[in-house]
């Protein structure tokens, strides 16, 4: 087991450009309808985050995600919704305030977009042409 650490640990993360506007717990609230996303900075090539989804006191959804750059540099998203498996997405596209991943493969979402707009941080979700989009916009968590 220290074996296995040691050598994950001798392989440095690449210097890449994780999307560190995204760092920060973000949320949408409406009326008793609310969504909490916490994203941590980067570090070691990877951000993590966590999603949650509600009504009231009662969670519908949640979510383990994270962000991360292979030994290549190339960026990747990973999710488990609900503790499943999950999958991953590879970046399609990446400016100084939108991230894009994509994975054509997967059944749905197939495209997921982050972007800023002033505070707010945006998100969607959707198949690869952009049907079926569901959006969030997001305030920083108070």
């Amino acid at each position: 087991m220290w074996t296995a650490l040691l050598l994950f640990a001798a392989a440095p993360a690449p210097s890449v450009a994780l999307p560190a506007w995204m760092a920060g717990c973000w949320e949408q609230v409406a009326k008793d309808e609310w969504t909490d996303e916490c994203w941590t900075g980067p570090r070691a090539g990877s951000m993590m985050g966590s999603s949650r989804t509600g009504k009231g006191e009662t969670l519908l959804f949640f979510e383990h995600m994270r962000i991360v750059a292979d030994r290549s540099g190339a960026l990747s998203f990973c999710a488990m919704p609900k503790g499943q498996t999950g999958g991953c997405f590879a970046k399609d596209k990446q400016t100084a305030t939108e991230i894009v991943f994509v994975n054509a493969k997967h059944d749905y979402p197939q495209r997921i977009s982050y972007w800023r707009e002033g505070k707010y941080l945006m998100a969607e979700t959707s198949l690869s042409d952009g049907n079926k989009a569901q959006r969030w916009r997001y305030s920083p968590k108070r």
